[in-house]
């Protein structure tokens, strides 16, 4: 199934506006593109699956107690994003909130958990629920907890 092109951005738009948006959220220890939606925005980090370096990106992500959850959207487009495939292999991530950097341990939700929490994503933003249309994959929720 193709994705709708009104929801598809342009890689070198999604690079060029991670880069900025790492930039300002470090500057400004979240002040600045911490927040969207009401929902934090934070930097993931993983370790590359291939290159073993760290690879940091900035996501949405909801609260659930002390857990922090990711919903792996790739905005619709028909294959997993990197951070997903990178935690994956290497399970071991931190989470910059704000000033506060938790290291945690990721795991993928499956069943009933994996739609209950997908279904917060769309109650935030309802652009979840276009990219579930969008794609013939079912979207990965991330649960990451506090090591």
């Amino acid at each position: 199934m193709g994705l709708n092109p009104t929801i598809k951005s342009p890689r070198w738009f999604l690079t060029t506006f991670s880069g900025l948006h790492k930039v300002w959220y470090r500057l400004t220890g979240g002040k600045i593109g911490g927040k969207f939606h009401g929902a934090p925005l934070v930097l993931l980090t993983t370790t590359g699956r291939k290159s073993g370096a760290e690879r940091t990106w900035p996501l949405l992500a909801l609260r659930d107690g002390d857990a922090y959850l990711f919903a792996a959207s790739n905005s619709g487009h028909d294959h997993h994003p990197a951070w997903y495939l990178n935690l994956e292999a290497s399970p071991e991530v931190t989470v910059r909130d704000g000033g506060t950097t938790v290291s945690g341990r990721a795991r993928i939700t499956t069943g009933t958990e994996r739609a209950e929490k997908y279904r917060r994503f769309v109650d935030v933003f309802d652009n979840y629920a276009k990219y579930e249309q969008a794609t013939d994959r079912e979207i990965p929720v991330v649960v990451v907890e506090p090591a």
